[in-house]
């Protein structure tokens, strides 16, 4: 791996260089960067010495002047430039290890690396932390990071990463704490592994670390039909009993999916707080319905039109009630349809990991203008579903039009589309 450019941002000083894509940044005042911290470290500075290495091999060294918080303007292929430190364990409940052959490439990296976890917010265990590691962590200041902590009996977290070197979870987090270091917790939950008291233990633990744990997160297991070891699906029961225990403690929030397996109702906004680890699927739907209510509606449109949400079947009732207020604007038709998984299984629900045969067989018959899907379903910058298939492919299969949702927390953009339709 290296420092390749992958993006240029228009009217940048990355542009007035002529900078391209495919170049490779070797180096900013003669220091070699591993990954991106260094980047935005050596970047502030009001003057800078730039070695570039250009798609034809020819080596440029580039002086510039600049704002000392300007940005340079490149987009990297990778937040890393050097090799990305990988997942040593094997986790019970993990979701790679339960996928089948055909899906794009990258789904099956295993990454635990804590410079993906500070700088994209991705979950490490901290298996694989070394001391080399905790010095650049406590001499630059990072944080915070997102820990997969799961449980904090240090036999237990063994059993459920399959590594030795995992009951070192809570020694880890207190030293985070000793170095004010602040982080956001995970816990996936697993019946008969680390819920009822287990949970209770692990809970009570991260309350010991105060102000340094941000927030906890708990979402239950996932389990797709591809997986050969069974492992329990969290009940409405084990819902319940989550709910109630996480609600004895602060900054613990459940996913959505517990909410919607318990039969209870979304929690307020200010149950979430200020909504942390919504890409973990806490608060998503809260969020999506608050924000809506700020949103201003038109009244009507110039013409009439047919829209169809295809979404999560976690998120349909959030959509449907969107929807039952979008129909109030004259000559607006909304209608919304929950993708269920065959690929996968029904018990998985959330839309990341929708295929195109399951969204071509939901919204091939429904008569509408176009369907609107959150980008959550596409790779990030491009138009591939999981499956290696893309928009395209589905745009053919059902002879429907797409509009897809950048901000998949926010119906802005689409109402803001239908004021460009009334002014048309």
């Amino acid at each position: 791996m290296s420092a390749t450019v992958n993006k240029v941002i228009p009217n940048s000083i990355a542009e007035e260089l002529e900078i391209l894509p495919g170049d490779e940044i070797l180096s900013i005042d003669d220091t070699k960067m591993q990954d991106m911290i260094d980047y935005n470290f050596l970047c502030k500075s009001d003057f800078l010495t730039v070695e570039v290495k250009k798609k034809n091999g020819e080596i440029e060294v580039i002086e510039l002047e600049k704002d000392y918080d300007e940005d340079l303007g490149i987009v990297f292929e990778s937040a890393v430039f050097d090799r990305v430190k990988p997942c040593l364990n094997h986790c019970i409940f993990c979701f790679v290890d339960q996928q089948p052959k055909g899906l794009r490439n990258t789904l099956y990296i295993k990454d635990d690396d804590y410079r993906l976890s500070y700088l994209q917010g991705t979950y490490i265990t901290l298996t694989n932390l070394n001391d080399s590691d905790k010095e650049r962590i406590k001499r630059m200041h990072l944080g915070p990071f997102y820990v997969s902590v799961h449980t904090t009996n240090p036999e237990l977290r063994c059993k459920m990463l399959r590594n030795p070197n995992a009951g070192l979870a809570l020694e880890n987090l207190k030293w985070f704490r000793k170095n004010k270091i602040p982080f956001h917790a995970q816990i996936v939950l697993c019946p008969g592994y680390n819920d009822g008291a287990e949970l209770e233990r692990t809970l009570s633990d991260l309350a010991e670390l105060k102000n340094t744990v941000l927030s906890v997160a708990i979402v239950p297991v996932g389990i797709t039909q591809f997986r050969d070891e069974k492992i329990k699906q969290v009940d409405k029961i084990c819902a319940q009993e989550t709910i109630k225990i996480a609600s004895k403690y602060k900054r613990v929030c459940c996913s959505d999916e517990f909410f919607l397996l318990a039969g209870e109702k979304i929690p307020t906004a200010k149950y979430y707080g200020s909504f942390s680890q919504l890409d973990d699927g806490v608060g998503s739907i809260r969020y999506l319905l608050e924000d809506f209510k700020k949103i201003e509606l038109p009244d009507k449109l110039n013409k009439p039109l047919k829209v169809v949400f295809a979404t999560s079947v976690a998120a349909y009732s959030a959509l449907e009630k969107i929807s039952s207020r979008l129909n109030k604007i004259k000559n607006l038709k909304t209608n919304t349809v929950a993708v269920k998984s065959k690929y996968w299984g029904e018990n998985i629900t959330v839309a990341g990991l929708i295929t195109t045969e399951d969204l071509i067989r939901t919204v091939k018959d429904v008569q509408c203008d176009f369907v609107v899907i959150p980008s959550v379903m596409l790779r990030k910058y491009s138009e591939d579903f999981l499956d290696g298939k893309t928009l395209d492919y589905v745009r053919e299969k059902t002879g429907k039009n797409f509009f897809v949702v950048d901000n998949i927390y926010s119906m802005k953009e689409f109402v803001d589309y239908l004021f460009e339709l009334q002014r048309n």
